[in-house]
This record gives C-alpha cells, sequence and structure tokens, in this order.
C-alpha cells in the first residue's frame, strides 16, 4: 500500500531518541505555529504529559511523549477542547483521542458539544492564563472586551475568564492574522445574541423548571438545538462560500 506524502512527513518527523525541549518544539511547529517552549512547559504543569528528567533536571521527550503532545495540541486546535476535557479523554484513552492522533475513529459530535456547551462545569483562567495557551496580544483581548465579544467575570477579588472565553480569544487572534479586527466581529455578537433569544423562547419555562428533570431534559434540548443551529449556519456559510469561489 502506498505511502501517502503527508504520512511520510509525520513518520520522518517522529523522533527515534529522546529528545530537549527545544528539539520538540522544533519538530512540532510545522504543525503547531503558536507552539512554543513556554506553551509546553505549561501542558507539563497542567499535568498533561510527564517527560523523563536527567539527574541534572533536564526535560527528556520520547516518541511516545511527543505524540501525546500532538495529540493535545490537535484536540486544543480542531476540536476546541479545554485542557480539562483533554485530560480526561487522555486518561479514559478515548475515541476523540484516537481521532486526534490519526487513528480511524471520530469523536462524536456530541462528545465536543458537551465540551463546549452548557451542561458543563466551567473552569476559570487568569488573563495570563488566557494569553498563555491562545498567544493572543493583550490588547488583543481588551479590545475584545471592549466590543462584548469576551465577558470576564470577578471572583474572590480578580478578574477571571472562563474557557468559552478562552476559545473565542483563540478564534479571535487566528482571524486577527488575515487583518480581522475585533470590532469586525461584533457581528458575530449580535447573530448569538438573536440565536440565544430564539432558544430562550422556546426552552425558558423549562430550563426555569423547579423540576429536575424537566430543567435536565431543557438542558439536553438546549444542547441539541444549539448543535442544529450552529450546523445550520455553517451549512449556508458554505453554500455562500461556493458562490463566491465559483464552484
Amino acid at each position: 500500500m502506498a505511502v501517502s506524502e503527508q504520512q511520510a512527513r509525520q513518520r520522518d518527523s517522529r523522533p527515534r531518541k529522546a529528545l530537549t525541549i527545544g528539539a520538540v518544539c522544533k519538530i512540532l511547529q510545522s504543525e503547531f505555529d503558536d507552539v512554543s517552549i513556554s506553551k509546553i512547559r505549561y501542558l507539563e504543569d497542567q499535568k498533561l504529559l510527564t517527560p523523563r528528567r536527567t539527574p541534572g533536571g533536564y526535560r527528556l521527550y520520547s516518541q511516545s511523549d511527543v505524540e501525546r503532545l500532538r495529540t493535545i495540541l490537535r484536540l486544543q486546535r480542531d476540536e476546541f477542547l479545554p485542557l480539562r476535557v483533554i485530560r480526561q479523554e487522555l486518561a479514559a484513552g478515548g475515541d476523540i483521542v484516537a481521532a486526534a492522533s490519526g487513528g480511524d475513529k471520530r469523536p462524536s459530535s456530541g462528545a465536543v458539544r458537551r465540551a463546549i456547551l452548557v451542561n458543563t462545569s466551567r473552569a476559570y483562567l487568569t488573563l495570563d492564563e488566557v494569553i498563555e495557551e491562545t498567544g493572543a496580544r493583550e490588547e488583543l483581548v481588551a479590545e475584545l472586551e471592549n466590543f462584548g465579544i469576551v465577558e470576564p467575570e470577578k471572583r474572590d477579588g480578580k478578574i477571571v475568564y472562563d474557557e468559552t472565553d478562552r476559545e473565542v480569544v483563540r478564534a479571535a487572534n487566528e482571524l486577527s492574522r488575515f487583518g480581522v479586527a475585533a470590532r469586525n466581529l461584533r457581528v458575530f455578537r449580535s447573530s448569538a445574541d438573536r440565536e440565544a433569544n430564539l432558544l430562550e423562547a422556546l426552552l425558558g419555562p423549562s430550563l426555569r423548571s423547579r423540576n429536575p428533570q424537566r430543567r435536565k431534559e431543557a438542558l439536553e434540548s438546549l444542547e441539541n438545538l444549539a448543535a442544529t443551529v450552529s450546523h445550520l449556519k455553517h451549512l449556508l456559510l458554505v453554500r455562500d462560500l461556493r458562490r463566491l469561489a465559483g464552484d
């Protein structure tokens, strides 16, 4: 069976011996532009990987360490999963990890939706953590706040961002590379507000119900409806882009 050029590049890029953190960073930069030594260290601090240490304290990464790190970065970039969920998936060896690692399995859309929608507990990050994880400039985050694109909260006397804010910043940072300013994202904010109002009109009474079972069913319906709305928007966008491309 012929090996594709991409598969060959991936195979050739895999380390054959233990590597330093700098060497690992260089290997991964061809696929992940925003990877850095500090980001790799941060992922280690978050207990997502544990490289071997020399007697002098230097990190040494095996091939499996590098592949694990590649999986983590893909799940962040492609599936927009928070680190908490990635940690759980890595520990469980779930389908979502197999897909990110190039396996035949694919993550179910429901698993991804639950990771980023309403029916999950929220984790909070400081501004420094948001910047570290997304690679965005502090000025961009401030602009996004000014236009209501991200909405930090004050908790225990500190300004914090939740995981959704972080992923918004990540997306905005990617768009900024193409010249899209924070003010241009207000159209998405307005669209999201209209969609949220529509779903509230449909499910608001059930979501506010004191009956736990009714509220649980309403939350499940909310996730399903939100996913359907998101898919519809994607289909309409693809149709318009095909016309733009003259297809």
